[in-house]
């Protein structure tokens, strides 16, 4: 197979309700956990990423009482809280890593984290041989985008599954998409 599932950033923080909320972030971990009991089977690893961010510092200017909302950011995510919590809605048992980013500093690419054991996703892919990726979860403007573009720049090829994701602005959701695109993705329906 050498497939791999990315589940980028599927946490209460960015369903509503949470500190970062997104319009659709719940029905997207709905339909992903549909997609995984019927699909799980076909990846060889399933790869779900969380920020997980410091409660003590500002994590490298990402979090800030004042946010741009482009490069700092309302406190979210904060480790060991339930903002940091996959979202209910998501069945994450046939996740095979789970990576967690942040930690101190600013991370938007599932690229930028590392699993339990201190390996990074780059080396995971390697180490199972993967060459497609496919990717779905929030948000498609930040986190998606930053993890597909990464997944294309270390030669791999990607899918991103355009309904299970989620964005933060309709219009920046389209443009990334169309720069995913624009750099050899290919954009496709899971039809959950």
């Amino acid at each position: 197979m050498s497939k791999a599932l990315f589940l980028v950033d599927v946490q209460n923080d960015f369903t509503e309700g949470g500190a970062l909320g997104v319009d659709g972030g719940d029905a997207v971990a709905e339909r992903l956990s549909r997609f995984l009991a019927a699909h799980a089977g076909d990846y060889d690893i399933v790869v779900a990423s969380r920020d997980w961010h410091d409660g003590d510092n500002d994590n490298g200017g990402h979090f800030s009482d004042h946010p741009d909302f482009v490069d700092s950011w309302p406190v979210h995510c904060v480790a060991g809280t339930a903002g940091a919590e996959y979202d209910d809605l998501l069945d994450t048992s046939a996740v095979t890593h789970h990576v967690r980013k942040g930690q101190g500093e600013p991370a938007y690419s599932l690229f930028e984290g590392v699993d339990s054991d201190g390996r990074t996703a780059g080396e995971l892919l390697d180490e199972h041989g993967i060459r497609d990726i496919d990717v779905a979860g929030i948000a498609t403007d930040y986190c998606v985008r930053a993890s597909a573009l990464d997944a294309l720049a270390a030669g791999r090829h990607v899918r991103v599954f355009t309904d299970l994701v989620a964005g933060v602005h309709p219009d920046s959701s389209a443009a990334a998409l169309a720069e995913i695109a624009g750099a050899g993705g290919e954009l496709a329906e899971a039809g959950v």
